[in-house]
């Protein structure tokens, strides 16, 4: 686990963009057993690719987007270790990944971006990949 005093600020860029920062199995629960609606589920990290890709990306596609996923939620890797392996869990078959970026409809995963994703792209393609999700599931 990381210090608190070091993951704050990273915490808050999310959700200064909206989004809402879960912190236990039960919350993760909650938010992803909807059976109606849209979900965008981001697993936040320290890492570098987190910091240059995927937040930027997050946050450009969704100022920029027509139609937006109905609920932003988001778990910390490396913190609360319970809540990310929970949100894992719903993410399966999909290997664990820090970052990723994972959208849902009415309780069913339906786009993934996984880690080698967010590394093997650059931030433009990442923003039009979230927004032909959003275009073609919210």
């Amino acid at each position: 686990m990381y210090p608190e005093y070091m993951v704050a600020p990273i915490r808050q860029d999310l959700v200064e963009a909206g989004f809402e920062q879960l912190y236990s199995p039960e919350e993760v629960e909650s938010a992803l057993n909807l059976q109606e609606g849209t979900v965008l589920v981001a697993v936040n990290s320290v890492c570098g690719c987190a910091a240059a890709k995927a937040r930027p990306a997050l946050k450009m596609a969704l100022s920029a987007a027509d139609k937006k996923p109905a609920k932003l939620v988001t778990v910390f890797a490396g913190m609360e270790t319970e809540a990310v392996a929970k949100a894992r869990e719903f993410m399966l078959p999909y290997p664990p990944s820090s970052p990723s970026i994972a959208l849902f409809k009415d309780g069913e995963l339906v786009h993934m971006i996984e880690r080698y994703h967010i590394e093997g792209n650059d931030l433009m393609r990442l923003v039009d990949n979230l927004q032909g999700a959003f275009a073609e599931y919210c």
